[in-house]
C-alpha cells in the first residue's frame, strides 16, 4: 500500500518541483542572486532633482574628489545590474575619511544613499560588483571630506535600458 501511494504522489512532486524550479528562475531573472537593490522603480520614477549647491571657499590645498571608474562616463546606454565602482582621490598627504561619505540621488526630493551602500564604502572608494538599477537615467551627487577636513564632491550618471 505505501509503495502504491508513493506512485500516486510521484507526478505531484515532480510537478511541484517544476512549478518551484520555474518560479525560482523568474525570479533570479528580476533580481540577480547577489546584486544590491541600489534603486528601487519607484525611486526612479520620482522626478529628475537637480545637482546641489556645493559652496567650496578657497583653500591653498587640493580638495578631495571622486573618480568615476564604472559605469564609464562613455559608456552609453546599460544593463542592469552595473558595476559601480569609484575612487576617491586626496591631495596634501591626507586620507578620504570614509564616515563623512554622502551619497544622493538626484530626484525630488532628492534620495539619501549613503546607508544602502555603506558596506561598500571604503577610504579609497565605492566598489559594489553589482548594482540592480531599473532602466532610465540615474543621476547621483557624492560628497566627502578628507581627514584634513577639505570637502568635495563630484556628480555622475548612467543610463539603463530595459
Amino acid at each position: 500500500m505505501a509503495a502504491e501511494a508513493e506512485r500516486e504522489s510521484a507526478p505531484r512532486k515532480r510537478q511541484t518541483l517544476c512549478i518551484a524550479g520555474a518560479l525560482a528562475g523568474y525570479f533570479a531573472a528580476i533580481t540577480p542572486a547577489g546584486a544590491l537593490e541600489l534603486i528601487t522603480a519607484e525611486e526612479a520614477a520620482l522626478p529628475a532633482g537637480q545637482l546641489p549647491a556645493l559652496e567650496l571657499r578657497g583653500s591653498p590645498t587640493r580638495r578631495p574628489n571622486v573618480i568615476v571608474v564604472s559605469p564609464p562616463p562613455t559608456a552609453g546606454l546599460m544593463h542592469s545590474p552595473v558595476e559601480l565602482k569609484l575612487d576617491f582621490r586626496a591631495f596634501g598627504g591626507a586620507e578620504i575619511d570614509p564616515g563623512s561619505v554622502v551619497v544622493t540621488y538626484l530626484k525630488n526630493p532628492a534620495i539619501d544613499m549613503t546607508q544602502r551602500i555603506a558596506p561598500f564604502i571604503s577610504a579609497v572608494g565605492i566598489d559594489v560588483p553589482q548594482a540592480d538599477v531599473p532602466p532610465g537615467k540615474h543621476q547621483f551627487w557624492i560628497e566627502l571630506r578628507d581627514k584634513n577636513g577639505r570637502v568635495g564632491g563630484g556628480e555622475f550618471s548612467f543610463q539603463v535600458s530595459k
